[in-house]
């Protein structure tokens, strides 16, 4: 039996945009600006962030974060309240003002979820 079966489950955040072009700018500068805060937070582990290019979907962009395992959660949502604070910004109502629809979710790879 591998030590794989006791470790602690990753954690992915995947967060989806439909991002209206004249809001493509100033949505991939904050998008910037998140993941680097994310990336300085323990237990983070990598991230992807991809701009759709083909196919019917309804989304254009789309971030895939990996954190080490559910506990990472809390800490990272904290850091980023207190990013936004630090800059005035309200990133639900700047969604809303830019047109921009979103879809956020947090998932466990399948075979995790038993554990």
């Amino acid at each position: 039996m591998s030590s794989q079966s006791n470790s602690v489950a990753p954690l992915y955040r995947i967060n989806k945009y439909t991002v209206p072009a004249e809001a493509r700018p100033q949505f991939v500068e904050l998008v910037d600006k998140t993941l680097a805060v994310i990336r300085k937070q323990d237990g983070y582990v990598k991230d992807l962030f991809l701009e759709q290019h083909a196919g019917p979907g309804q989304f254009d962009f789309i971030t895939m974060i990996e954190f080490a395992d559910a506990d990472v959660a809390p800490k990272v949502a904290a850091a980023l309240i207190e990013f936004d604070r630090q800059l005035g910004l309200d990133r639900e109502a700047l969604m809303k003002t830019l047109g921009i629809r979103t879809d956020f979710a947090s998932y466990r790879a399948f075979g995790d979820l038993a554990a």
